[in-house]
């Protein structure tokens, strides 16, 4: 396996006074060739702050290779307002503006919005609480939940609903806005996660949040009231181009195992919880034979349904190898999830491969028993093949509880270790 080497941090040019106290809450403004609308915008960012923010705060302007007079309206904003820095970097790309300023602000949130301030602002103390309180690592402004208020049009509505919709199908992504420009990370997490994002451009915060939760870190979403910018540079059609490429290289290397996910979640990521078991079944070998023998009963009705249901179309053999098949799937999931008590998507796809291979085992076992029915009695009816093949499974899943037990026998170590350390502390 191959470990992504961290993204490097492209130098700074900051002008910021090092010995003023570190703020509470950095504020960064990404830009790029921004000079009408720049020093509109942060006075009125700042005023806000001034007026509603109990916490020290500081506002970031990151200029990232402007060619017009951006950095200069930057500057002067930075030598007129004490809580106001000018950041420039030389190469072009919000991305790696974010991440090279999120890394080394001192500050103990960090946050960004974008130029047109086209969230409004009364969200942004909702934003930031869930991190300073320490209840949640990241947080975004949602554009796409049920209370949030949005006036936009309906083509980017559209695009951004159905960006959303893969997001969710292909990455199984649980947070609803990955785009909105309304977002703040605690600068500890940061630190540790953002050397992993590679993107420079708009599908940073996609990639950082895609991140953030396969590592268990909690994101809190804020409903905000967003007012779509009419003059938007963002060219939708490329943007929409480069996510969905972004998405195929994070799959790819979520799937190669190039992410030192495992690291991460050990050492930023929030523990599971830990309490009684809802379904009242015992833990260990018990539990486990308990919850293997429920899910058995219920594949068992599945595959015989499905069996019956496709005996007609394709004939035994063919409609046992496609009932046999999809409910090795779903068991494998099931036994996975409840027997096992496996979460989250890391290994799920090992775990299937191996599951198919177990199938594979039963399918042959039953296949040979179809086989020997059919040529000692050749006029045998649908309802008893499907009596001998459920004899058949019983003692293939014998055989699958077994093979389970091994496939997920580093989760089984792990529960003993943290059932034996628990009995353990008890006893003090």
């Amino acid at each position: 396996m191959t470990t992504r080497d961290p993204v490097t941090l492209p130098e700074l040019a900051v002008t910021v006074d090092r010995t003023a106290p570190s703020p509470t809450l950095d504020v960064v403004i990404p830009v790029y060739n921004e000079e009408t609308d720049l020093e509109r915008c942060v006075r009125r960012l700042h005023e806000h702050l001034a007026g509603s923010t109990p916490y020290t705060f500081r506002i970031t302007i990151a200029d990232n290779a402007s060619t017009d007079t951006t950095l200069a309206v930057a500057r002067r904003l930075a030598e007129t307002i004490d809580t106001v820095r000018a950041v420039h970097l030389d190469q072009k790309g919000r991305g790696r503006a974010l991440n090279a300023v999120w890394r080394e602000s001192d500050a103990e949130v960090v946050c960004y919005m974008d130029v047109d301030l086209s969230t409004n602002l009364n969200a942004l103390m909702p934003l930031v609480a869930p991190l300073l309180s320490g209840h949640s690592d990241v947080a975004i402004g949602s554009r796409l939940t049920r209370s949030a208020r949005v006036v936009r049009g309906a083509k980017r509505e559209f695009i951004s609903r159905s960006y959303n919709l893969i997001l969710r199908t292909a990455m199984h992504a649980k947070f609803s806005d990955a785009q909105c420009g309304f977002k703040a990370i605690r600068t500890d997490v940061a630190r540790r996660l953002l050397p992993l994002v590679e993107d420079t451009g708009w599908f940073f915060d996609t990639e950082m949040l895609v991140l953030a939760e396969r590592v268990g870190l909690r994101i809190a979403e804020i409903p905000v009231d967003w007012v779509d910018d009419p003059n938007s540079k963002v060219d939708i059609v490329k943007t929409a181009t480069a996510d969905l490429k972004g998405c195929w290289r994070v799959a790819r290397a979520l799937g190669s195992g190039d992410l030192p996910i495992t690291e991460l979640r050990q050492s930023i990521g929030r523990d599971p919880l830990e309490g009684p078991d809802v379904t009242g079944v015992p833990r260990g070998m018990v539990g486990h034979l308990v919850r293997f023998a429920i899910i058995g009963i219920a594949s068992t009705v599945a595959f015989a349904l499905l069996f019956l249901a496709l005996h007609p179309l394709v004939g035994a053999q063919v409609a046992n190898f496609l009932a046999l098949l999809v409910t090795a799937v779903l068991n494998t999931w099931a036994n996975r999830a409840f027997t096992f008590g496996v979460r989250g998507s890391e290994g799920a796809a090992k775990h299937q491969i191996q599951g198919v291979a177990i199938f594979l085992f039963g399918w042959a076992i039953s296949a040979v028993a179809l086989y020997v029915l059919h040529t000692g009695y050749p006029h045998a009816d649908k309802h008893i093949d499907v009596v001998v093949l459920v004899v058949a499974n019983l003692v293939a899943t014998i055989v699958r509880f077994v093979s389970l037990r091994w496939v997920f026998r580093k989760h089984l170590a792990a529960e003993t270790v943290t059932t034996e350390t628990t009995a353990s502390e008890t006893s003090r």
